[in-house]
């Protein structure tokens, strides 16, 4: 009988087992289970926004990733794919590289120059702040368990270069911010749907409504802090639900969590695109905490052309071979043919004012908002994911 036991890599070195298992296998056989970085670096200004996603679906045998620029409604994006064995610990893809240069401080996030666009990137992330575990994610439907999800996210400054059409742009600590998130676990959203499993998805009489968004806030004196804003909001006839995350979080690690977020956000009723607006927090404590959020610009990286979602027929960790490079260049995002090709969540560059905190920052916003909502203008048969 074959000995069952996966095989060693380097990590078995360490003293860090948790399973009777190697590191090069994980505890369960759900071809699902995926471990998965994602980040964005972004000028202040709004003129440029890079994205990196690297994911790692052991059960698959494949690694892929993405990395790209967005630059008002034009995107470029490279994605690669590979199989994972015989090197399941290599953060590479083809020109995709991710690298860890001090544990939960510093990460250095790679696009090399590649045949697939005429982009290359090398940036650097440094925390501003800790880095902060969310609310573990546990969806079931049915009998089934369809996610059991643990990330953290982190919030920081970024250094370093990016060069489209043979045209450099540095990147500065001082000019650009950086977000991050890094997650394991069983995860929805990953390779083609089953074609024999019972059809999934929200009723069209339901509507949804969803932020992510790390900030980083600095007040007048140069001190420092983050903001992160996360809430769900589920609604139908009688039906309604609401889950809200985040709060302030400081450099020596605490973190003042907020008790409720109410939207007062507006969209484009054509490509759903965040306008921006208002949100009343509400903290622990039950004091009001009034936050403006503002769109900088029409930059943001559609995280549909990284498979979020799929893209034109391809899903996170499908086997593509032993290497496979691909990318596209988009002049519009903002169409409503492309808006709806590329789904709605995006890193959308934003300003956040806090009066209360007294501090202005930039950062990530990634947006949903489906279903009609008349206060808001938008119809049923506007809606899309």
């Amino acid at each position: 009988m074959t000995n069952p036991i996966g095989p060693l890599t380097a990590a078995d070195e360490g003293f860090h087992h948790q399973v009777a298992e190697t590191f090069a296998t994980v505890a369960t056989t759900d071809p699902s289970w995926t471990e998965k970085v994602c980040a964005m670096a972004a000028a202040r200004d709004g003129s440029l926004q890079l994205g990196f996603g690297l994911g790692k679906y052991t059960n698959r045998n494949v690694m892929d990733g993405y990395a790209g620029l967005s630059r008002g409604v034009e995107q470029l994006t490279v994605r690669a794919s590979r199989r994972l064995s015989p090197e399941p610990h290599t953060t590479t893809v083809g020109p995709i590289r991710y690298e860890v240069v001090e544990p939960l401080k510093v990460v250095r996030f790679v696009l090399e120059a590649n045949e697939a666009q005429p982009i290359a990137f090398d940036w650097t992330f440094e925390a501003v702040v800790p880095a902060v575990c969310e609310d573990r994610t546990h969806n079931r439907r049915a009998y089934r368990t369809t996610a059991d999800l643990v990330r953290y996210h982190q919030t920081g400054v970024a250094s370093g270069w990016v060069e489209v059409d043979g045209e450099r742009t540095e990147i500065t600590p001082d000019t650009w911010v950086s977000t991050r998130d890094h997650s394991w676990g069983t995860r929805y959203d990953v390779g083609a749907p089953a074609a024999d499993l019972e059809p999934a998805g929200m009723p069209a009489s339901m509507s949804f409504r969803m932020i992510w968004a790390p900030i980083l806030m600095e007040r007048g004196d140069g001190s420092r802090y983050a903001l992160f804003l996360h809430y769900q909001i589920t609604g139908g006839p009688g039906f309604a639900q609401k889950r809200v995350m985040g709060g302030v979080e400081h450099p020596d690690g605490r973190v003042e969590e907020w008790a409720d977020l109410v939207p007062d956000l507006s969209y484009d009723p054509v490509n759903r695109r965040l306008r921006g607006g208002k949100l009343h927090a509400t903290m622990a404590d039950g004091s009001a905490r009034p936050l403006q959020l503002e769109v900088v610009s029409a930059t943001g990286f559609h995280l549909g052309a990284g498979l979020y979602f799929g893209l034109d027929g391809r899903h996170h960790g499908e086997w593509r071979g032993d290497l496979h490079v691909e990318g596209e260049r988009i002049a519009d995002c903002s169409t409503p043919e492309q808006a709806r090709r590329l789904h709605q969540i995006r890193d959308t560059v934003v300003r956040v004012t806090d009066p209360v905190g007294g501090g202005v920052g930039w950062g990530n916003c990634q947006p949903i908002v489906t279903g009609a909502d008349p206060a808001l203008g938008l119809t049923a048969e506007s809606s899309f994911m």
